[in-house]
């Protein structure tokens, strides 16, 4: 962790209180874990006062399963001293996350490849309508419960009417194996 990014914690952790969860540091880079009701304050006062210029990332992941099934990341950035910081709630199939719009214009693709992949909506956000996928599609993507052998379109105008191909693809991993690099989509092609 930066000297810089150190004297930056003490002020979250204060303004917070009991919106952080938890806090990890892993190879230099700290990750906080807040509510998400805490999260908008943390996302402004990260860029208002502390001097996060940059919003590199927004992502998701779908704990499926759990509940609350989702969670949002935000990975910030400060271009004079290059401070990393990692934010991340948890959010509900029935709740939305607030935009982050408002703080960094660079958000608003970011909040819509979340929406379009994983299916979770951002309240506030101006335009917030498929990225990738054609508007009206019913599914998404990148959540665990979507087949890997995809689904099957009515679509005339798209390249095939079938079932998308994933499963053994050149970019899909192999279950099982011996190790995590047996199960590498490169590792297939180097025996």
């Amino acid at each position: 962790m930066s000297a810089a990014l150190a004297n930056d914690l003490p002020a979250l952790r204060e303004a917070l209180a009991g919106g952080l969860l938890s806090e990890t540091e892993f190879r230099g880079e700290t990750t906080l874990s807040l509510s998400l009701e805490a999260l908008p304050k943390a996302l402004a006062l990260c860029k208002e006062k502390l001097g996060f210029e940059l919003l590199l990332d927004i992502s998701s992941l779908d704990h499926f399963g759990d509940d609350p099934r989702f969670e949002v990341v935000y990975e910030l950035a400060s271009l004079d001293d290059m401070r990393h910081l990692r934010l991340k709630a948890k959010v509900s199939e029935d709740e939305s996350v607030p935009t982050a719009i408002h703080l960094w214009k660079a958000a608003d693709w970011h909040e819509r490849e979340v929406w379009d992949m994983m299916g979770i909506p951002f309240s506030g956000h101006p335009n917030l309508k498929r990225i990738l996928m054609w508007e009206g599609y019913p599914f998404f993507p990148l959540r665990k419960d979507f087949p890997l052998a995809g689904r099957p379109t009515d679509m005339p105008d798209v390249a095939f009417t079938g079932v998308a191909p994933l499963e053994g693809g050149p970019f899909v991993t192999a279950p099982g194996g011996e190790t995590v690099a047996k199960r590498e989509p490169r590792a297939r092609h180097q025996e």
